[in-house]
């Protein structure tokens, strides 16, 4: 048995001082030293040796099994700090080299043009809301004074869900729940933006889905120039100080009276031009006084508390102050239209 010891730690010494490979590495330990090795069988048979053999010859075990280990870590030491100093070598970095630029990306034109929007409104001490996009018909419309089968309802071709389920085809239903949740106890300072749906054919001015940001301001003593001198600084502050506006009588079944705003063209000046279709004048936005029965509806008392309400539509803005042609750009995510208004 003595022999056999001998000539296994002979056998593994051999092998382990021949490889060159890790993994070969570890399966040579495991022929040599594992629960079914060389080793561990031989050992096996200590039981067939007299009381007087097997001391000598587990202490020669002992020290062969110390030879294999001792042999394997200090080989297993070299191969990994060898395949260290290649990994090192194949991954070297020349820090000379100019570093790579990282492109970074920016917000979506829509999202500058809202936030924008958002940030001179909270300025002026307005709050901003918002509301579920899957709307029910009372708020949607009957609380904005359109009842069923109003003709009205005919303006805003609506995706319905269920006969009380809609998408909402307007921001407006912001608003009606804020004063329902504010009970007429309160004064409301408020604008909602947010997507909106309309049954609209997709064209360069037109899509199905687009965005909305309408404003409410509730309280008592509020007028129509209290709209107007809102619109005024909107204009100015979104388009140029040197912009001007007008009014111009609507209708809205929400509103009364209802008033469209125009602001100056600013490519001719008001002189006339292509842009403006001659007039001088380019539409931007609709509002008007709140009708009484939306206040009513709101739980406001019409004889004490008067407001006014506006409604505009990001991708128009944003199509005016930057000279977007086609509205369908804005969702296309074609990144050579939307990095000319990424701000670096």
């Amino acid at each position: 048995m003595k022999e056999q010891l001998e000539a296994i730690q002979a056998e593994a010494l051999e092998r382990i001082s021949q490889t060159e490979n890790i993994k070969e590495l570890q399966d040579i330990k495991v022929t040599f030293l594992g629960k079914k090795g060389s080793l561990t069988g031989v050992l096996r048979g200590m039981g067939k040796l007299s009381k007087e053999e097997r001391p000598v010859v587990g202490e020669i075990a002992n020290k062969v099994r110390e030879a294999i280990t001792a042999a394997f870590e200090e080989k297993n030491e070299k191969l990994e700090i060898a395949l260290l100093e290649e990994q090192l070598e194949s991954e070297a970095i020349d820090v000379t080299l100019p570093g790579r630029p990282v492109k970074v990306g920016g917000p979506h034109l829509l999202t500058s043009i809202v936030e924008e929007i958002e940030d001179l409104f909270i300025g002026m001490g307005y709050e901003v809301r918002e509301g579920p996009e899957v709307e029910t018909d009372f708020y949607n419309f009957e609380a904005l004074n359109l009842p069923k089968d109003h003709p009205a309802r005919d303006m805003q071709d609506t995706f319905y869900i269920t006969n009380e389920l809609l998408l909402r085809t307007h921001t407006s239903p912001v608003q009606a729940r804020t004063m329902r949740e504010y009970k007429g106890e309160k004064p409301v300072k408020m604008i909602c933006p947010g997507k909106v749906y309309r049954r609209d054919t997709d064209d360069a001015t037109h899509s199905h889905q687009f965005t909305q940001i309408e404003g409410l301001y509730v309280d008592k003593h509020v007028r129509m120039s209290d709209l107007k001198g809102t619109l005024d600084i909107f204009a100015k502050k979104m388009f140029g100080e040197e912009r001007e506006i007008r009014l111009r009588p609507s209708f809205f079944p929400f509103t009364e009276p209802s008033v469209e705003m125009d602001i100056s063209c600013k490519v001719c000046h008001g002189t006339g031009c292509n842009v403006c279709k001659g007039t001088g004048w380019i539409e931007i936005l609709g509002g008007g006084m709140v009708h009484p029965k939306v206040l009513e509806m709101g739980g406001y008392d019409p004889e004490v508390y008067s407001g006014f309400a506006f409604g505009m539509g990001p991708e128009r803005i944003a199509m005016l102050k930057y000279g977007v042609n086609d509205i369908r750009q804005f969702y296309t995510n074609d990144i050579r239209f939307l990095k000319q208004y990424h701000k670096a």
